[in-house]
């Protein structure tokens, strides 16, 4: 087995940390005690904190978006349905890394509208896919792909910090339930 060049320890160790305990324990020090390198070796690779969050960041997007979208069937019904069990694997599988990408203030995060078309967003790209194709098919009324696809995920993100915050008191899979009937009745809403 070859060894992971550096920078990819590097990566890893400050992901492995963002994911098992939030972004405020990721240090320069600890992710470099992590990674098995000296903390001054570690700005040879990033040259502060925020640039390794920032690449862990883009790297975690790319990952987290190419495994989304891969369930459910070639209906809408399906494609909703699939697109919401990864949101919510993810979300409430990986709390502290869907904070930090989706909910936590950070220097370049993307912002809606201008980056949340189909290349700004590695994840959002694929709700807006499936909301442009709902519309094609005649499941969905005309209307703007991207505000469309804006009023399924704000409820579903809403109602995840809600969970995740402790203030709604299901057991996941019956929170699980909750959110696909929100997302079906705002459906119902825009349907053509």
């Amino acid at each position: 087995m070859t060894e992971q060049p550096t920078a990819a320890r590097i990566a890893a160790a400050a992901l492995a940390i963002l994911v098992d305990e939030g972004e405020g324990a990721v240090s320069m020090r600890r992710v470099a005690t992590d990674a098995g390198i000296t903390p001054m070796a570690i700005y040879k690779h990033y040259p502060d904190r925020l640039a390794l969050l920032r690449s862990v960041a883009d790297a975690a997007f790319a990952e987290v978006g190419a495994a989304w979208g891969r369930r459910g069937g070639d209906d809408f019904t399906s494609r909703f349905n699939g697109l919401l069990d990864d949101f919510l694997d993810f979300a409430l599988g990986r709390p502290h890394l869907y904070a930090f990408l989706l909910t936590d203030r950070r220097e370049r995060a993307r912002r809606f509208p201008q980056d949340f078309g189909h290349e700004g967003s590695p994840i959002y790209r694929h709700v807006v896919a499936a909301v442009e194709e709902g519309m094609r098919d005649g499941v969905l009324r005309e209307d703007d792909p991207l505000e469309v696809a804006l009023s399924f995920t704000s409820s579903t993100q809403g109602l995840v910090q809600l969970y995740l915050g402790g203030r709604i008191g299901l057991p996941e899979p019956d929170f699980r339930e909750l959110c696909r009937r929100t997302g079906w009745r705002i459906f119902d809403g825009i349907k053509a």
